[in-house]
């Protein structure tokens, strides 16, 4: 999906450079002019890339303004979403602009969240619902036949392109969407976690794709979109996810809808632990303690929470609080709460909010360690060691983890 950050060993090549120099130009740019010209030769070098399905270089070019120049960084990640979520596609004589969306529903649960193939009532109540609330008049779509978890997700650029080419070619002509599905990866049994339809909206070059680009009378705005895009699919979702309490979130671009959607889940991965727990184990959230601590090679890359039961020092539970490519911690703050928008903040509030009042936050950097036996990730103590996670063995097991 690109969007989580990569750690990409790969030399410095020509092309990475390139792009990494191109990025910072038009990072510094002064004027719309000047911003066109770097634009274009960013766009010429990663379509060049997208082609011939080079992510390395990508991702490398990635890792290296990341580091380097913050704002180069965003340049040219949004250079490369763009190109992967969007295109402008011929179709007997007329142009389209095309642009992969995702539907995110941010579930969480006491059993699990399904996954899978969707049946063709839900196609089709997705299908009208957007139309009635949030595409324009004149847009086509294309819907991928499944409900897609995180893992499932194409998980680079160059992936991210084909699906959108895939799609804009069954919207525009108005065919049948030609995906393998049959291989998709097994979905791992979290109790909170984010679910999307993939589908992909085209129109006219140069007439709008969403209702709130319309002209009046026709426009809407987002919001009131969001409201008849909620309204019209309640029931075909609670139908497709039972057992479940979900949100739906707005149709949008995908890579914006797959952070927004990840970010949106954080909070509640924090509030269905302490659901579990409750559930599981009999402890009310009063009765819990947390240590909270960030992981990372030489920046933060998550956050995991750990779960004991005050009064001992054994971790029965763990949650990971990832952080994204446009989420940043230094490493002298890791554990601040002067700032509002860190994430050891939002953290303490989740935690707060969930009922879990005793906290204590590590101001190290661990090591992302994982268990050698299972593969699991590991989580702090109070200590300061990184352990696995477990609960006690009378507890029951039917349930899944997070971890």
């Amino acid at each position: 999906m690109a969007v989580h950050r990569t750690k990409s060993s790969q030399r410095a090549s020509p092309d990475v450079e390139r792009l990494v120099a191109d990025a910072i130009s038009l990072a510094a740019s002064g004027s719309h002019i000047e911003d066109q010209f770097w634009e274009e030769r960013l766009n010429v070098r990663l379509m060049r890339l997208l082609k011939s399905q080079n992510q390395n270089v990508i991702d490398a070019s990635l890792d290296q303004t990341f580091r380097i120049n913050t704002l180069a960084f965003e340049v040219l990640a949004d250079c490369a979403e763009t190109l992967a979520e969007s295109l402008v596609m011929e179709h007997e004589g007329q142009n389209w602009d095309v642009l992969l969306l995702a539907l995110p529903i941010v579930a969480h649960t006491r059993y699990q969240i399904p996954s899978g193939v969707l049946p063709v009532n839900v196609i089709e109540s997705t299908a009208a619902a957007l139309q009635s609330s949030i595409t324009a008049s004149d847009t086509r779509l294309a819907i991928v036949p499944w409900l897609y978890s995180i893992d499932q997700m194409p998980h680079s650029h160059c992936q991210t392109r084909l699906l959108t080419e895939a799609l804009a070619t069954a919207a525009i002509t108005s065919s049948e969407v030609k995906l393998e599905l049959r291989d998709m990866s097994e979905t791992i049994a979290v109790l909170a976690d984010p679910r999307f339809i993939i589908a992909a909206v085209a129109a006219p070059s140069g007439m709008p794709l969403f209702r709130w680009q319309a002209e009046v009378p026709t426009r809407q705005e987002r919001g009131v979109s969001l409201i008849g895009w909620q309204n019209a699919m309640q029931e075909p979702i609670a139908a497709l996810l039972p057992g479940c309490e979900f949100e739906l979130l707005l149709p949008e671009a995908y890579f914006t809808n797959c952070r927004l959607a990840d970010k949106q889940v954080r909070p509640l991965s924090i509030r269905a632990a302490a659901n579990f727990l409750e559930s599981t184990l009999g402890v009310m959230p009063a009765g819990l303690s947390c240590v909270v601590g960030a992981f990372g090679e030489d920046q933060a890359d998550e956050y995991r929470i750990s779960f004991s039961l005050k009064g001992s020092a054994e971790v029965v539970y763990g949650v990971i609080w990832p952080l994204y490519d446009r989420e940043s911690v230094a490493n002298d703050a890791l554990n601040d709460l002067s700032d509002d928008e860190s994430p050891m903040k939002r953290i303490a509030d989740a935690l707060r909010n969930a009922g879990v009042e005793d906290v204590f936050r590590h101001a190290m950097l661990f090591d992302p360690e994982l268990c050698d036996d299972c593969g699991a990730p590991l989580f702090p103590d109070r200590s300061g060691d990184a352990v696995h996670a477990e609960l006690p063995d009378d507890a029951p097991t039917q349930q899944p983890l997070f971890h």
